[in-house]
């Protein structure tokens, strides 16, 4: 009987840790090739974990909700069709026993679980089964673990601070608050935290707490704001012969391509043009170097039922038709809509579109998407009386007109550089060729 150990896969070039989100299979299962086992969430993307060999499933090493490192073993299959009685994993409960004993050495009392509190992992910490386990055992209310620092990757809680926590517990106060700590001269203010202010939950109120997702954005929002000086500006385009265009094809399009062409395609291939033309915004910064990005990959921020965003990327998206961009445009925003997108496929972006007239706006100013310098966004297309210069002179007349504004990162990319590269989006829009063939 052979033992096949499953492997937290590795989900991208940035990912070191993925968190269990749900197991298909359970103990005693009989899985196949390719069978999903479970399914895992990265701060990218959700995805499937499939079985490599067929089998049974003999151990779960990890519950859910446990944040597991790439590369680690998370379960283990048995092959031969050797049936399993299902009973919980042998390593989590020799682990619990060590714990367990260290810390009856440790305190050298007796245990009294009198704690009938559940545990929960809570805001953005996780907790695994062994510290929840040493809490519930030692009496440690939710309080008070969330108040320990800890010393893990992101301030998570591990054995050793527990431990520690259990061994001084009756020797001082228990704390309620992070600890002060002196700041050296060479630390910015921006390096500082601040104490988060208290909420008042009285009255006719209801406390939600965020999912996952939302975290992971509300962080990377924050982190974008810390990270770059934001800067917006913005134009108003006539779009009347790109929106002409589009009513005049759109039909034909849907019968040859068995496509709906959106204006997505066309916003991307002027930004596409104005990169080429301005390559100094399809940069990083890394320290006081620049990363010039030879590939133009274009992110479109997506909404998602949930109401939450996600960045699908078009990889050289200069090298695409206008066919080619559509037919990305479309599969990437029903995929993403569905779950379905790949980590791959939201990695990688050197530029980001976002699309507020989506939702009726007319501009906004959107956060970069790190660590991209600028990211645009298009509003409402709306008609308006405009003056238009005509050899018989000035006329006034219904066109349809949209704001673009874009935000870019201040300290390398000046107004100089970010207005007239916003000019030149604009001014593609506005030269689209109404007699151009599909």
């Amino acid at each position: 009987m052979a033992r096949i150990e499953l492997i937290m896969p590795k989900m991208g070039e940035s990912i070191i840790e993925a968190t269990i989100l749900k197991w298909n299979k359970q103990i005693g299962d009989t899985i196949s090739i390719d069978d999903t086992v479970l399914e895992i969430a990265t701060d990218k993307v959700d995805s499937e974990v499939p079985s490599p060999v067929a089998g049974v499933l003999a151990e779960i090493l990890y519950k859910e909700n446990d944040v597991v490192g790439v590369g680690k073993p998370i379960a283990i299959i048995t092959t031969e069709g050797t049936e399993v009685a299902a009973s919980p994993s042998v390593a989590i409960e020799n682990e619990t026993n060590k714990i367990t004993d260290k810390i009856v050495e440790t305190t050298s009392q007796p245990i009294t679980s009198t704690n009938n509190e559940q545990i929960q992992s809570s805001g953005d910490r996780f907790y695994s089964p062994l510290v929840k386990n040493i809490a519930k055992t030692e009496n440690i209310s939710q309080a008070e673990l969330d108040a320990i620092s800890g010393s893990g990757l992101e301030g998570r809680v591990t054995k050793k601070d527990i431990l520690e926590f259990v061994e001084n517990r009756g020797k001082q106060p228990v704390a309620t608050a992070p600890k002060v700590v002196e700041t050296p001269p060479a630390v910015t203010q921006s390096t500082i935290e601040t104490p988060k202010p208290a909420t008042s939950v009285s009255g006719n109120v209801e406390i939600v707490e965020m999912d996952r997702m939302r975290r992971l954005i509300a962080d990377h929002m924050v982190h974008s704001k810390h990270t770059a000086p934001h800067v917006t500006s913005f134009v108003e385009a006539d779009v009347t012969n790109m929106v002409n265009w589009r009513n005049k094809v759109k039909k034909e399009y849907q019968n040859r391509y068995n496509e709906n062409i959106t204006f997505t395609p066309l916003f991307i291939e002027a930004v596409v043009r104005a990169i080429k033309d301005y390559p100094l915004v399809n940069i990083s910064v890394e320290g006081y170097n620049l990363i010039v990005k030879k590939d133009i990959n274009i992110g479109m921020a997506a909404a998602l039922p949930s109401g939450n965003l996600i960045v699908p990327v078009i990889k050289n998206a200069d090298m695409l038709s206008l066919a080619g961009l559509t037919k990305s445009v479309n599969d990437k925003a029903n995929r993403a809509r569905k779950n379905q997108l790949k980590p791959d496929e939201i990695q990688g972006g050197t530029f980001t579109i976002t699309n507020v007239g989506t939702f009726g706006n007319i501009m906004g100013t959107p956060i970069i998407n790190q660590p991209q310098v600028a990211i645009l966004a298009t509003g409402a297309i709306q008609k308006k009386p405009a003056v238009i210069e005509t050899e018989f002179g000035d006329v006034i007349a219904i066109r349809h007109m949209m704001f673009l504004s874009l935000s870019y990162d201040h300290r390398v990319v000046d107004g100089s550089l970010g207005g007239a590269f916003l000019k030149r989006i604009a001014e593609y829009m506005e030269g689209f060729d109404i007699n151009r063939p599909i």
